[in-house]
């Protein structure tokens, strides 16, 4: 995946393995993240209240991803917010469309 090579510090989240080394790199691929889309992107909330409350919002999300079950879907989701388009490369975002796709995945068009 191009945004992982991109994204030095991303972690994919089913293949953490909670030592403190990618702890820190989960924390520094979000506090960057988060400060390049509220601070330097089309949405000027450049305010501490916003920026801590949208880190604690991501990693949350990276702490549910860990948990994902469908690694096929994830990546996926992966591929489709981080490589390519805008960048949507967040844990928030991604913890978000994979539930919903895993939820979609299970249910067929019925009249």
């Amino acid at each position: 995946m191009t945004a992982i090579t991109a994204h030095a510090a991303f972690i994919h989240p089913m293949d953490f393995d909670n030592s403190a080394a990618q702890q820190q790199q989960v924390i520094n691929y979000i506090q960057s993240n988060v400060a390049a889309d509220y601070c330097e992107g089309a949405v000027d909330m450049c305010q501490p209240t916003t920026l801590r409350m949208m880190e604690k919002t991501n990693l949350k999300a990276f702490k549910h991803l860990t948990q994902a079950t469908d690694r096929k879907l994830l990546d996926k989701v992966i591929s489709d917010y981080c490589d390519g388009g805008p960048d949507s490369c967040s844990y928030s975002t991604i913890n978000m469309m994979y539930n919903q796709n895993l939820k979609v995945s299970k249910t067929s068009l019925s009249w």
